[in-house]
């Protein structure tokens, strides 16, 4: 029965944000709800679990960094705005953008997911592109950065947990997974590339602001700037606060949920493992990985999971937490994120595959 009630509970995490617009609107106070709910019914809900989820510096280091590059990012829009449009007066956004997509996934595993998802964003917020467009440009971005941190113990905890779980060095990832994981992001940069492209003939790249304003427009603009200045500072700690309790949520889940995997999930065969992996696009990679990575595993079975893992995260926001960073920061919807979050997901997952257990 308890196994019962927590396939329902993750097929409600996965269904009800597209069902329902307010649960949509507020996708981090569900998910709290949920992972509340997880925990209840596998009974293992406790003071010593609420201790240990509260005790993760992750929590707190996740939500200053937000906090304070936000700020940081904040005071320095207009010089960045600036520089912004400095460099598509010299060359096309969309190679700006794959240039972008490019660099920040592969230095991600240096400077962290965290901050190389907040500089994506903080550019994407800028560039002269429509809504639906930012979306797909971030979503790309989210999977790049998603692969690279992996990369090495320093960019993503996922990675942390693997060497650390396998005993291995320092390099463990990017020598055994670097082959397939720096193709992709590189294949993701094209992909930008030629999406915007197409986006520039729907009419959906604008011209630069500073193109659009007259000197009338210009100054009320200015004079505009100052006064939302306040509220920019308070949508900043709002955000902050959002990224807090989405990681509260995602942890009580994964540990809802860790009964579950322990009993059935990584027991499954290789082949269906990496299928299975697919809740990875709602529960935490982390906790999986740390449940199904162990010393006795072969090194293509490690590629296998982490290769699984690490294409589904993308899928929707609460998959991964540059997914979440971007969400809320730029305002991505559940249903507009799965749009291309979905496909995207499946295809590099059925790649993966077919290079893996059939090539």
């Amino acid at each position: 029965m308890v196994d019962i009630l927590l396939i329902i509970i993750l097929l409600l995490v996965f269904l009800l944000p597209f069902i329902f617009r307010k649960i949509e609107h507020n996708l981090e106070l569900f998910l709290l709800v949920m992972g509340l709910l997880a925990t209840v019914v596998s009974k293992t809900l406790s003071f010593h679990l609420l201790g240990h989820v509260f005790s993760n510096y992750l929590l707190y280091l996740v939500t200053a960094v937000v906090l304070v590059m936000g700020f940081v990012f904040n005071l320095t829009v207009s010089k960045l705005k600036t520089a912004i449009n400095s460099i598509l007066s010299r060359i096309k956004i969309e190679l700006f953008v794959s240039l972008v997509i490019l660099f920040l996934g592969l230095i991600s595993s240096i400077i962290t997911a965290i901050v190389a998802t907040l500089i994506l964003v903080e550019i994407i917020h800028l560039l002269p592109l429509k809504h639906k467009t930012k979306v797909k440009v971030a979503i790309i971005g989210c999977f790049s950065i998603g692969f690279g941190a992996a990369l090495t113990p320093l960019g993503e905890p996922l990675s942390t947990i693997v060497v650390s779980s396998l005993n291995a060095e320092f390099l463990y990832i990017l020598k055994n997974l670097g082959m397939y994981i720096v193709p992709t992001i590189i294949i993701l940069s094209l992909l930008s590339y030629f999406i915007l492209l197409h986006e520039r003939k729907k009419g959906h790249i604008l011209p630069t602001y500073e193109q659009l304003l007259t000197e009338e427009e210009a100054i009320v603009k200015a004079e505009e700037s100052a006064i939302l200045a306040l509220e920019a500072r308070k949508d900043v700690i709002l955000r902050a606060g959002k990224i807090f309790m989405f990681i509260v949520a995602l942890e009580l889940l994964c540990n809802g949920f860790k009964p579950f995997i322990d009993k059935y999930i990584v027991k499954l065969g290789d082949r269906l493992l990496f299928w299975i992996n697919i809740i990875s696009a709602a529960l935490d990679n982390a906790t999986i990985a740390a449940a199904e990575i162990t010393p006795s595993l072969s090194t293509g079975q490690v590629k296998a999971i982490l290769l699984s893992l690490l294409a589904s995260g993308g899928i929707l926001i609460q998959g991964n937490i540059p997914n979440i960073i971007a969400a809320n920061k730029l305002e991505i919807k559940s249903k507009e994120w799965v749009q291309l979050g979905l496909p995207l997901g499946l295809i590099l997952l059925l790649a993966f595959y077919l290079l893996l257990f059939v090539v």
